[in-house]
C-alpha cells in the first residue's frame, strides 16, 4: 500500500482570526508542516509503473551523507539529520550559530516488491528511490479427490 494523502482541515474562522495570524502578517510563524521539535517533512511524489515504484523526495541543501535509506519489515524509511555550527572570533567579540534540521518518512512497501533490490540516487537536492516489483505468484486451484 502507498502513503495516504491527508488533508488538512482549515480549523481558523474567517474575520479577525485570520486578519492577525495570516502569512502575511507573521509570515512562517504558523507553519503548520513544520513540528515541534524542528522537523519538517519534505515534499514527496509517488509514481507507479509496471516494472518499478519511484519515489521522488524534495532535499535541497542536503548532501546524500546526511541522508539515510532503510528497508526493515516492509517499510521503507527515508531519513535525514543536519547539523550546522559556525563560529566568528574577533577581538571584541565571539559570534556563535548553529542549527539543526531533521526529518522522517516512512512507507509501508505493497505486496510484490523486491526489497534487496531497491537503489536511490541523489542529484540537484532531489533524493530518487526505485523500489522494483517482482511478480506476484498466484497459488493454483488444486482439486482434492473424495476417497
Amino acid at each position: 500500500m502507498l502513503p495516504t494523502i491527508v488533508r488538512r482541515k482549515n480549523y481558523s474562522s474567517p474575520g479577525l482570526w485570520n486578519e492577525l495570524f495570516n502569512d502575511s502578517y507573521l509570515p512562517g510563524f504558523f507553519n503548520w508542516d513544520t513540528n515541534r521539535n524542528g522537523s519538517s517533512h519534505p515534499a514527496v511524489n509517488v509514481e507507479e509503473t509496471d516494472k518499478e515504484y519511484r519515489i521522488e523526495v524534495a532535499a535541497p541543501g542536503l548532501d546524500k551523507e546526511d541522508i539515510k535509506v532503510s528497508v526493515e519489515n516492509g517499510v521503507l524509511t527515508i531519513s535525514s539529520e543536519k547539523k550546522e555550527e559556525k563560529e566568528e572570533k574577533n577581538e571584541n567579540f565571539i559570534r556563535r550559530e548553529f542549527g539543526y534540521s531533521s526529518f522522517c518518512r516512512s512507507f509501508t512497501l505493497p505486496e510484490g516488491t523486491d526489497e534487496e533490490k531497491i537503489s536511490a540516487k541523489h542529484k540537484n537536492g532531489v533524493l530518487n528511490v526505485h523500489v522494483p516489483k517482482t511478480e506476484v505468484k498466484v497459488a493454483k486451484a488444486k482439486e482434492v479427490k473424495i476417497s
